[in-house]
């Protein structure tokens, strides 16, 4: 198995193809999964990395909305086209399309700007919650499991993930309440590139952030028949931290109705920085229980 992180910072480095028609077209591998599905993760990090590449070094991403339209195959690459639909005096708008097969499998738009002065508040961390030295890595949880899926968890990804209260892999211990948090850094340092932080805090905003539906009802992913998958993927970038170091992310869902469920999150620096906002809408399908067989 590739190191993990190698796998991360190779799947960021997007290949300019030089091809131009009125967009920008980039290439970037799939990393493979072990359900020959593409990681949402991956392609929104890849389409950010692609809007990136044709903004001036002195703008930065400060929002993105993404929409999965389609499911990827881990044994294709993928396409990216960027549109530069806005340049303006303080901000700058692209649309990337990801493509496999010739269809976009993601559609997602996103806005930068340049540095600016301005008013300052934010929501403080959570200051009861226990330090990530001190809670189980997925590596220690998942120790001895024999499934492909719990072996990619366990050691294909990129970033180290501690559970508050505890992780929902095999079952839902304590009450069934509808959010929870999450530790989260890269397994190893990444280069000082800021934007390559920014991409790959994209890329870990997707692992965890339905799982607060899912608590809420008591379903692990090891539940038998549960189908779950992104459906559309909203980011806010506040202020720069490095995914190498600790970031905590606090999430939460109010509501889930129709097979849909909203998930809520915030990701903070270790020294209490509110780094993103998140929000995600998500398939979560869970098959219902056989009736009861009466006497």
């Amino acid at each position: 198995m590739t190191d993990p992180v190698s796998g991360l910072l190779a799947a960021l480095d997007l290949t300019d193809t030089g091809a131009r028609t009125s967009e920008d077209i980039f290439t970037g591998p799939s990393q493979w999964q072990p359900m020959g599905r593409v990681f949402g993760g991956q392609v929104l990090a890849q389409s950010l990395t692609a809007a990136m590449r044709t903004i001036a070094e002195d703008r930065f991403i400060h929002s993105m909305h993404g929409y999965f339209l389609r499911p990827g195959d881990v044994n294709l690459p993928i396409t990216f086209s960027v549109d530069r639909i806005h340049d303006g005096r303080s901000f700058s708008t692209r649309r990337t399309q990801a493509y496999q097969n010739g269809v976009p499998i993601l559609s997602l738009i996103a806005s930068f700007q340049d540095e600016d002065e301005g008013l300052d508040h934010q929501v403080e961390m959570p200051s009861d919650l226990p330090d990530p030295e001190s809670l189980p890595s997925a590596a220690e949880v998942l120790a001895g499991i024999d499934h492909p899926i719990a072996s990619n968890w366990a050691n294909g990804r990129a970033f180290d993930i501690r559970h508050v209260p505890s992780s929902i892999y095999f079952t839902v211990e304590g009450a069934q309440v509808a959010h929870q948090a999450v530790w989260m850094k890269a397994k190893s340092p990444l280069p000082d590139d800021p934007n390559l932080h920014r991409a790959a805090l994209a890329y870990a905003s997707d692992y965890s952030i339905l799982e607060p539906i899912m608590r809420g009802h008591g379903v692990a992913w090891a539940t038998p028949g549960l189908k779950a998958a992104s459906l559309d993927h909203a980011m806010w970038f506040h202020r720069f931290g490095r995914v190498d170091e600790w970031m905590l992310y606090t999430q939460e869902s109010p509501t889930a109705i129709g097979g849909r469920g909203l998930s809520l999150g915030r990701i903070y620096s270790r020294d209490g920085l509110l780094l993103a906002s998140v929000a995600q809408e998500g398939m979560v399908r869970v098959p219902a229980a056989p009736p009861a067989v009466g006497p």
